[in-house]
């Protein structure tokens, strides 16, 4: 980013320089604000992309226009990918072996965009190299790969982002502040959904790269849905919550997509907290009607975040033309006033919102790489910023690690067709923030 970027971006928090109460309870946006960029003193982080296909491009295009990154190596395994990377960053060095990389003394930070299944093994390998990594989510395949990284973590002192950019989107965070100081009142339920329809499938050159390019469709290198979507709105609960599940119940099934993969293309999952909230995550990708949605349920308002917007659980009555449009439209003259408050009822329905940032931008889920605003630029700038510093980011991987585990005891329960408790050696220690 830009300092006119990072300034713009505190600007939709109203804590322009970094300043203010909201920073204080986001402790990982600390190093970001701008007030702690002399810190930097001009340098660029020597950052390697280890895994350049789709989303890894999507990365490379908005580091090159970052002043604090320098791309100085690109790794990939799949040839035509490499070259595609190596024409954006000409002076970068080109490796099919991530070990060479990590090898290398002029690489300071790596950026790894790879398949799920190898998320665990080049992340520890780099974090014991004395790299600091950044590691698309979901986090890792299994629960002990997911353990493992988070232990390695926290023994090396290197630091770790894993890919959660909702954590850097300024309207999930002004919606989780308005959460936090009571604006919804208490939070009774939180929905979310995931809908696209698609096969989800990329073309292959050849048969023998099927499973190479098509990953994310087989269960020994993807948890489908689980692990590519529901991670990212998973995280919600814990940041809304401030708590993890007790236990975690799901169906899933193979229901439309029968074109030889064996991931679920239709999940539905229900997460139980002890005080009583339960969490949802719906995804089916072969009807798009419904997008893409988080929701928090307050007794006094609803959050909508993806669209970034808030409704009030007793609206305003509406004004006097419009209630006297409704009482036309339903000939109730002799049973409603005109201006009372009977009237709210008849118009909560067709309340707009109020938008929770402003210039919101927002998008429909139905991207596989990266949308415009949605926090991924803010996120992989900080962790130049951190590659710099040194400085691990708090709470920012604990958050990644719940929204990982989370998705993969959704999936456990699926697949075993029962009630999964949270297990006892998977919980970590939560830093609380409100």
């Amino acid at each position: 980013m830009t300092e006119l970027g990072r300034r713009d971006f505190f600007k939709q928090l109203s804590v322009i320089g970094g300043g203010g109460l909201l920073l204080s309870s986001l402790p990982w946006l600390e190093g970001f604000a701008t007030d702690k960029q002399k810190e930097l003193k001009g340098e660029r982080a020597k950052i390697a992309i280890i895994g350049t296909g789709s989303r890894g491009l999507y990365h490379i295009n908005n580091l090159l226009a970052m002043p604090n990154a320098d791309i100085v190596a690109l790794c990939d395994i799949y040839p035509p990918h490499l070259e595609e990377a190596g024409v954006l960053c000409p002076k970068a060095k080109k490796y099919t072996d991530y070990h060479e990389v990590l090898a290398s003394p002029d690489i300071e930070g790596v950026l790894i965009a790879c398949p799920l299944h190898e998320h665990a093994p080049i992340t520890i390998a780099a974090l014991n190299a004395g790299k600091h990594v950044f590691c698309e989510k979901s986090m890792a395949r299994t629960l002990e790969q997911c353990k493992a990284m988070y232990d390695t973590y926290k023994s090396t002192g290197k630091v770790l982002y894993i890919g959660q950019q909702r954590l850097f989107d300024a309207k999930y965070i002004k919606a989780l502040e308005k959460v936090h100081q009571g604006g919804i009142g208490e939070v009774v339920g939180i929905r979310n959904f995931w809908f696209r329809n698609n096969d989800w499938r990329r073309p292959v050159p050849e048969p023998a790269l099927e499973r190479q390019i098509n990953w994310r469709l087989y269960k020994e290198y993807s948890g489908g849905l689980m692990t590519e979507l529901a991670t990212h709105q998973l995280q919600i609960g814990s940041w809304a919550l401030k708590s993890i599940p007790d236990y975690v119940m799901g169906s899933g099934d193979l229901a439309f997509w029968k074109d030889g993969r064996d991931v679920y293309d239709n999940v539905n999952v229900i997460y139980h907290y002890e005080s009583g909230v339960k969490m949802t995550f719906e995804s089916i990708i072969s009807n798009k009607r419904y997008g893409m949605d988080e929701q928090i349920l307050g007794h006094t308002g609803t959050l909508e975040l993806a669209q970034g917007k808030y409704y009030p659980e007793e609206p305003k009555p509406a004004p006097g033309i419009q209630q006297l449009i409704n009482q036309i439209e339903h000939k109730a003259f002799d049973n409603i006033s005109i201006a009372g408050p009977s009237w709210v009822p008849e118009t909560a329905a067709d309340v707009q919102g109020e938008y929770i940032v402003k210039n919101v931008k927002t998008h429909d889920g139905s991207n596989t790489t990266g949308a415009v605003g949605d926090g991924s630029v803010e996120l992989v700038s900080s962790f130049c910023d951190s590659v710099i510093t040194g400085k691990p980011i708090p709470v920012l991987v604990e958050e990644a690690y719940y929204s990982s585990v989370l998705a993969l005891l959704g999936l456990q329960a699926m697949e075993e067709h029962r009630i999964i408790e949270f297990p006892e050696e998977y919980k970590i220690p939560y830093l609380n923030h409100a």
